[in-house]
């Protein structure tokens, strides 16, 4: 295990020179707890970055399965040497394309959505199929950064504005969901967990 901490390091440290958005620690510990208290033993990852979230979940327990989509090619490049590194090549599986593109049959314990923030309904809508009765589609960066909590007029960049009124739609949108069951957890960068009824 001491190998892992520094290759754990290594790729947090490539994810910080390369501003490439990885989860926070506590956000990280959150999860990993949260898939082993739930016994969760397949998930599906929506933006894979460099592999960080997708290898910490599968070093949960030797049973666990990770299937993940990124479209990002030098981040999937990225993902695939440090999956192989770990030699999880045979519990982690890398799809490289966008995930508004890709279809799959199999079902899974957990949907981890970490992708482009605008699109979270869309994903949402889109793989929920995917997901086991009772299972959880779990979301992270519903603080983004401290801005969901500010005023719209605080915002200097119309960019970000905009991409802070998707994640208020989100919110909104997990809030009146019937179907599932959110809970908004103040921990990493704020993260929702939807359990299915």
């Amino acid at each position: 295990m001491v190998g892992n901490y520094s290759m754990i390091r290594k790729i947090k440290e490539y994810a910080k020179k390369e501003n490439i958005p990885i989860m926070v620690d506590d956000g990280i510990d959150f999860l990993t707890t949260f898939i082993l208290k739930k016994h969760v033993s397949s998930v599906l990852e929506i933006g894979t970055a460099i592999g960080y979230s997708a290898i910490m979940m599968a070093m949960v327990d030797p049973n666990i399965r990770v299937t993940t989509i990124e479209r990002d090619e030098k981040r999937y490049l990225e993902a695939l040497k440090n999956v192989k590194e770990f030699e999880l090549e045979d519990r982690i599986t890398l799809i490289y394309n966008d995930a508004l593109n890709v279809r799959l049959e199999e079902k899974f314990d957990l949907i981890f959505i970490d992708a482009a923030k605008a699109q979270s309904i869309k994903f949402f809508e889109q793989f929920e199929h995917n997901l086991n009765d009772g299972g959880a589609i779990v979301t992270d960066n519903l603080k983004f950064h401290g801005l969901v909590a500010k005023k719209e007029e605080e915002i200097k960049s119309r960019n970000l504005r905009g991409l802070v009124r998707k994640i208020k739609n989100y919110i909104s949108f997990l809030e009146e969901n019937k179907k599932y069951d959110t809970e908004f957890f103040d921990v990493g960068d704020g993260i929702s967990v939807s359990i299915k009824k």
